[in-house]
């Protein structure tokens, strides 16, 4: 089914990236910021690459997308933990910039790799 290793998955490198970039961030944070906001949005950036390898390792395109689609809810989620920490002066606007950018292109190449995967039902 998978003609390329998951590791080639390009949506799978940049959610790997940007759930990086945020642990990055949050261990900096003082105790309460990292275990009140920090926690919630480590594992909605953590989320979005496990759905995607989840999905892809069901070697069926109908559960590939399903676990796509809630890639993309933890996305969106993601998103909003952003907002938040920028917000409540968690993150530099750089930083939030950044990671927007990072989030709206994850968003496109997901959506994408959802319309490819919908191709092959």
């Amino acid at each position: 089914m998978h003609p390329l290793v998951l590791d080639d998955l390009e949506v799978y490198q940049q959610a790997m990236e940007i759930a990086d970039e945020i642990w990055k961030e949050v261990v900096t944070w003082n105790h309460f910021a990292k275990y009140t906001i920090g926690e919630q949005l480590t594992e909605a950036a953590d989320s979005i690459s496990f759905n995607i390898s989840e999905g892809y390792g069901r070697f069926s395109y109908k559960e590939n997308i399903h676990f796509c689609y809630i890639s993309r809810g933890s996305l969106f989620e993601t998103i909003t933990g952003i907002k938040k920490a920028i917000n409540r002066n968690l993150i530099t606007l750089s930083c939030f910039q950044f990671l927007s950018e990072k989030l709206n292109n994850l968003l496109l190449k997901l959506n994408s790799y959802i319309k490819y995967l919908k191709g092959k039902i």
